[in-house]
């Protein structure tokens, strides 16, 4: 890793990683972390930069950093994580949780070293302990991590904690159109008290949110971690950085299907994007080079009514989710690999692609198209709303 250079900046905490890898000039200098960042020549011209920080820049190696947030001293401990394998703790094993579970630990074993579970059911924990114990390649019996049961109490003993419980799923046939958002009432006090023990806990690890709606739970895992005894915000609780949602891999997945059975998308396979939230709001671009809004528009439709053809069919729509959001962008976080994933952006969380590198957070920024942009301010306005 070549040297990271440090340039302070004074932001509202709650607007914005307290560390990232800065991509332009502009991002120093911006009031608030939003979804220009995407696209840096939106945003104002910073101030002249000294010659080293402009080198630093121009070679990756800044890292901003927000020293406003109480926890900046935090932030740079949380991009320089410990070597080696990493320990996951899943809570919930549902059908999205044990699905996930076994691909993480068919996948896993390069960065993985073990899986705490826990679930209310202690016959389920008992259940896939035994399962996934009774997994493993004849001769070579220790390539993929072990399951272990873990308590409650025991859930952020780990590096990576993956919320994955849900208090309430329409069932199938209920005639519930957008089933993610039909949950946020039931699921957000759920998220909210684990983002609690969180903070209790002094949680230096990346706390992952798989249950819908993805992104506003992202929020008020963040909100309540960060709320002091008195409840005010305190920001000392988990990091912005430190929460990410797991909703947009399935998505960009179902895109990639559908390219794959209509030429007239098939540009997405080489030069789409997908951004925002795991469900309404969702932007599909089927090519960033040469937008065609029209043909994106469709392809997004198409993304977003997939989870409706399965339970059409009668069956719930959790197996695609729980390995493309879950398993794989778990794994390629892990790993410092691009991956697709909700991340802070002035106040909400908004799925885009980005990776966690040593030198903080770092977002991918492309040339957008002023249609494409303008569809993710429209967004960006839908979740702040929501918030």
């Amino acid at each position: 890793m070549k040297k990271r250079l440090l340039y302070e900046t004074g932001r509202d905490p709650a607007l914005g990683p307290a560390a990232w890898r800065a991509a332009s000039a502009g991002q120093l200098a911006a009031e608030e972390a939003d979804v220009r960042w995407l696209d840096p020549r939106r945003l104002e011209e910073a101030p002249a930069l000294p010659e080293a920080v402009r080198a630093a820049l121009a070679a990756g190696r800044l890292t901003g950093v927000n020293r406003r947030h109480p926890g900046w001293e935090r932030a740079l401990d949380f991009i320089s994580p410990k070597a080696g394998k990493k320990r996951v703790c899943l809570l919930a094993l549902g059908d999205v949780g044990g699905t996930l579970l076994t691909a993480l630990k068919l996948l896993g074993g390069d960065v993985v070293s073990s899986i705490g579970i826990c679930d209310l059911s202690e016959k389920a924990v008992a259940r896939w302990t035994a399962e996934m114990g009774q997994i493993s390649w004849p001769w070579d019996y220790g390539a993929l991590p072990g399951v272990e049961p873990v308590s409650p109490e025991g859930l952020f003993d780990c590096d990576a904690f993956v919320f994955a419980a849900a208090r309430a799923v329409p069932a199938v046939g209920s005639g519930v159109e957008d089933v993610r958002m039909a949950q946020l009432e039931a699921n957000r006090p759920l998220a909210e008290q684990f983002g609690r023990q969180a903070r209790e806990a002094g949680f230096r690890g990346l706390f992952v949110v798989l249950s819908d709606p993805v992104d506003p739970l992202c929020r008020a895992v963040w909100r309540a971690s960060n709320t002091g005894p008195d409840g005010e915000l305190d920001h000392r609780g988990l990091l912005p950085e430190q929460v990410q949602g797991f909703g947009l891999g399935v998505m960009n997945a179902r895109a990639a299907y559908f390219a794959g059975r209509d030429p007239r998308f098939a540009s997405f396979l080489t030069e789409g994007r997908s951004f925002g939230p795991h469900g309404q709001g969702l932007v599909i671009a089927s090519s960033i080079r040469h937008y065609d809004d029209g043909l994106s528009r469709e392809l997004t439709r198409l993304t977003l009514e997939a989870n409706l053809r399965i339970r059409e069919l009668g069956f719930k729509p959790y197996a695609a989710p729980a390995v493309s959001s879950g398993a794989m962008q778990l794994l390629l976080a892990l790993r410092g690999e691009w991956h697709c994933g909700s991340v802070p952006l002035g106040g909400v969380w908004f799925g885009c692609k980005n990776r966690f590198t040593p030198y903080g957070l770092e977002l991918e920024t492309l040339e957008l198209p002023d249609p494409l942009f303008a569809r993710l301010r429209e967004t960006e306005a839908a979740l702040r709303a929501l918030c």
